[in-house]
């Protein structure tokens, strides 16, 4: 249980797809966990933002998501909790534009597409299945985690050479 560095764009270790997760019970699955939990609210404290986070962004080469969004602007929340082994099985054909934004460069926006609803299936904590369908909000953020877990970054997905701004810029823009 400890806040961790969190690899920033330009570190290969970001590009590497992430192992799965054999023994949810295990000490290093549990330290991950903590670990992650712990980063998120760090990092929520001293920037504003952030609602997930991936294990690869700790260094840690685990299929581990972890999960804090409070609900609001419509949307339902979700976490905190963590999701192990998740996996996208069901995916809208419908899709949104938006600006992306990773705590791997938190100056830097993205502009990308993702599916507005998703189904996905992991393990929680116990090591039971899991399923939940995300709409907006949640869809988007669990593609990026996901993503994440396979060694793709928002950069990677970026709908066109212009597709990249700072974060003072989109926030002016959309005032």
């Amino acid at each position: 249980m400890a806040v961790k560095d969190i690899l920033l764009l330009g570190n290969p270790q970001l590009w590497k797809p992430s192992e799965a997760v054999n023994d949810v019970r295990a000490t290093e699955t549990q330290t991950i966990i903590n670990d992650l939990a712990d980063t998120l609210a760090n990092f929520r404290a001293g920037h504003g933002f952030g609602r997930a986070i991936a294990a690869p962004q700790i260094g840690a080469q685990r299929r581990i998501l972890f999960v804090n969004m409070p609900a609001g602007n419509g949307d339902d929340g979700f976490g905190p909790a963590p999701l192990i082994n998740p996996q996208i099985v069901a995916a809208s054909s419908e899709m949104m534009e938006l600006w992306d934004d990773c705590f791997s460069f938190p100056e830097l926006m993205v502009r990308v597409h993702r599916h507005v609803e998703i189904e996905v299936s992991y393990l929680n904590e116990s090591g039971e299945s899991q399923l939940v369908t995300a709409r907006g909000d949640l869809s988007e953020l669990l593609q990026h985690e996901i993503d994440h877990l396979d060694g793709i970054l928002a950069t990677d997905r970026a709908i066109d050479e212009r597709s990249f701004a700072l974060r003072s810029e989109v926030m002016t823009l959309q005032t």
